[in-house]
């Protein structure tokens, strides 16, 4: 699978940006996919998955009621809605697809990667 993540930017405390990862490559829907991000200086950090069927989400405690993952398989692609930014949501975004039939939190349990989008939120 070959993900490709735009939308990033820079934006405002309190403002939104909406962030896509669109697939190719196999069948989209045979995978979990997930948002992680990583700040400079920092680990990378789970931030958001969503199961193959789009049922079933996870986010991680600092972004939830603020962010919302969705996917479109028909459009084989992956959002990240992120409302209300905050300067510690400043991070690279990637996306990337796992293909285990929960909904996975570890970065080691995804096969794939995009390429990273950046967000920068300031004060």
């Amino acid at each position: 699978v070959q993900l490709q993540a735009s939308g990033g930017g820079l934006v405002q405390t309190g403002d939104s940006l909406r962030l896509s990862c669109a697939a190719s490559g196999r069948t989209f829907s045979n995978y979990a996919l997930g948002w992680f991000r990583q700040a400079p200086g920092k680990e990378r950090e789970f931030v958001a998955v969503i199961s193959r069927s789009g049922g079933t989400t996870n986010y991680v405690g600092s972004v939830k009621g603020r962010f919302t993952i969705s996917r479109d398989n028909a459009k084989n692609t992956v959002y990240l809605q992120m409302n209300s930014l905050k300067p510690e949501d400043t991070a690279l975004y990637y996306c990337a697809a796992s293909p285990l039939f929960s909904t996975p939190t570890m970065s080691k349990l995804f096969t794939y990667w995009g390429q990273g989008t950046l967000v920068t939120v300031s004060s």
